[in-house]
Parts: C-alpha cells; structure tokens; sequence
C-alpha cells in the first residue's frame, strides 16, 4: 500500500497529510506532532522497508519541515525582540500591567524601570526608577548583581528622593544574604532637578500621579548655539572673544524622549509639565481600553484609561506617542484596535509596545 504525502515542505503555516499504512488520515500541525510522527514512521520502516519497498524519504521530509519551523520561530522571535523605531529612537522592552515594565532606549544608553530585570536592560548604565511597586522596581538588586558578573561598571539608577533611603535598605538586605557588593550610583533626583548623563544629554524628573509617590523623566539633548549679539562676528572675531573668555553661545535643551510610568491623566494639564507633551517621544501608560473598565475604575487604581488620552488629545505636542502597560486582559488585535482610535485624534504617530501579549489567533 503506497503512503501518501502532500504540503508538507510548506508545514509551518499548513497542514499536511499522511495517509498511513491503514489509509487513516493524521493532521500534524505542531512539531510536537511531528517528532512523533517522525519516530513512528522510522520505526514502522525499519521493520517493513525490506519487505514492504516503503519509500525512505519521509524522515528526512518531516526534518526538513522541522528545520523550516525553526526557522519561523526564531524569526518571530527577532521581530518581537526588535521593539519599534520611532524618531529615530529603537525602543524595547516589555510593559504590562502588573506584571513587568522595562523600557529601553539603547541608543540613550537608558531604561526606565527594571521590572524583572530583562536581560537587555543589564547593559544599560543609566537606570531610571518612577516608583516602588514591585512589577516596576522587583528586578533591581538583580540588574546590579548580573553587570557585576559580566564585569560591567557599577550602574547609575536614579529614584524619587522618596524612596532613596528605603532602596539602600533594600541592597543591604541583598548584601546581607548574598555576601556581594553590589556597587552601584544611587542618584534621588527631585522633580525640576536636572542631572547630567554625558555632556550632549540631561534629565528632568517630572510630577506625575499614582497611588504611591511617583515621578517621570524627560531625556534632553543638550547643543551649544551662538548668542544672537554675536551673530554678525567673523571667525576671527568670535574666536578672539572665547579665548578672552566670554560666554559666545547659548545652551539649547531639546526633550527628546519622555517617560511617564505609571500615572492618571492629570500629569497632562500641569503647566511645568509641558516638555514631557512636546519631546520627539513620549512613552507613556494606557493601562485600560474600554468600557469593561471605565475612567473611575482606573483613577481608582493610579492608572489611566485610553479615552481620557483622547479626551485631552489638544495637548500632546509630540511627534510619536508610544502607549504601553496595558491590562493583561487584552490581547494584540485589541490594543492595535486601541492605537488606530487614538490615531484619529493626534497628529503624532502613535505606536504600541506588545511584547508579551497573546493574539486571538494564537
């Protein structure tokens, strides 16, 4: 009896069929499937191939479709971990809510929050904490002890004043237990303070609002520009000046990227709160979509909900908005759904951070 096989070099996304030695038909989708399949088939030609004249290349068939799956996987691994560019920024990490945030901007050298400690953030050397709840701030002795087993630098994390003295307790428990050093910069930076990352790069807290002290940071870049009085100077002239010693230019901070943690909708209307509405990018939480959860239910509980995003939409003066730490309870098509809504209402482009969140389909 002769065995039929058909699409199965096309696996990964199809189904294929074999009809066994008692015409029965089998649907293998996953590789699970196949690895038993697999070692099945082998074993029934093993012991009927010399008999039977079965055909041989049914293993290496299903290795084959194997081999293509990996390759799937692996590539959607890629594009998962790969985040979303905008304004030239490439932004990773993971945000939902209760469970973990991590957001970071590579090129910035900076993540905001540590969550769980993600693996991509221990490169990071500057380490930005808005608050002390544990899916925001639970990884962080761990962020400290991984740089110093690569033998990376002792880390700058900054914390709302707030909460300063009780995170150096927090390392000298984990001192205590572990016996390690855990070396690091503990930075308590106030709203309105500025701090400096390099020379082209500041930070700003600003006030946010949540059910525990909290704040965000605004990340500024920093450019020298010639004073206009000094405008109509020559070269020679202007150089003649700065070797005297004369202030020639002026300091231009420009918000780039802006993250707000965990906050209600009310941080938007605070006047001091203006350059975190008009940096390239703000990075900024929509906990709650839609009416299953309503406005109330989310300022009960610190957060903000999609529609008091639209409600204040007039104010947002930035060329991309990034929403993340969205209830678990919603799946990709629901927040892509969310993300077209408020498209409409904003000339920003808006984008979302869905790593770790489950499609319908899948």
């Amino acid at each position: 009896m002769q065995t039929s096989l058909t699409t199965l070099s096309s696996l990964t996304h199809s189904q294929f069929f074999y009809l066994s030695h008692g015409s029965v038909t089998r649907t293998l989708t996953t590789a699970a499937d196949l690895i038993r399949c697999g070692a099945a088939a082998s074993n029934k030609r093993s012991a009927s191939s010399a008999s039977s004249g079965a055909p041989l290349g049914f293993v290496s068939a299903i290795e084959r479709a194997m081999d293509k799956e990996e390759e799937y996987r692996k590539a959607r691994a890629q594009v998962q971990r790969k985040g979303v560019e905008v304004e030239g920024y490439m932004i990773e990490g993971s945000s939902i809510g209760g469970h973990e945030t991590c957001v970071i901007v590579p090129s910035l050298n900076v993540a905001f929050d540590i969550g769980r400690c993600p693996s991509r953030a221990v490169n990071q050397d500057n380490l930005f904490i808005t608050h002390a709840h544990l899916d925001h701030i639970g990884g962080l002795p761990m962020y400290v002890g991984t740089r110093a087993l690569y033998s990376l630098k002792p880390p700058t994390i900054f914390v709302p004043p707030s909460i300063k003295a009780d995170v150096e307790k927090l390392f000298e428990v984990h001192r205590s237990m572990s016996k390690d050093e855990l070396k690091h910069d503990l930075v308590a930076l106030d709203v309105g303070e500025t701090y400096e990352i390099r020379n082209d790069l500041v930070v700003r807290p600003f006030r946010t609002h949540h059910v525990i002290p909290s704040q965000g940071y605004v990340i500024y870049s920093v450019r020298k520009k010639l004073k206009k009085q000094y405008a109509h100077l020559k070269g020679p002239q202007i150089k003649k000046l700065k070797v005297s010693g004369v202030e020639i230019t002026d300091t231009i901070l420009s918000p780039e990227v802006a993250f707000t943690g965990d906050t209600m909708s009310d941080f938007i209307q605070e006047p001091r709160n203006a350059d975190a509405l008009r940096a390239k990018v703000l990075i900024t939480e929509a906990t709650f979509l839609d009416e299953e959860c309503d406005i109330e239910q989310a300022r009960e509980r610190g957060h903000m909900h999609l529609f008091e995003i639209m409600e204040h939409s007039q104010w947002f003066r930035n060329k991309a908005i990034l929403l993340t730490h969205f209830s678990s309870r919603y799946k990709t098509e629901d927040i892509r759904h969310a993300v077209s809504k408020l498209q409409k209402r904003v000339s920003a482009k808006v984008v979302a951070l869905t790593e770790g969140f489950k499609s319908t389909y899948s």
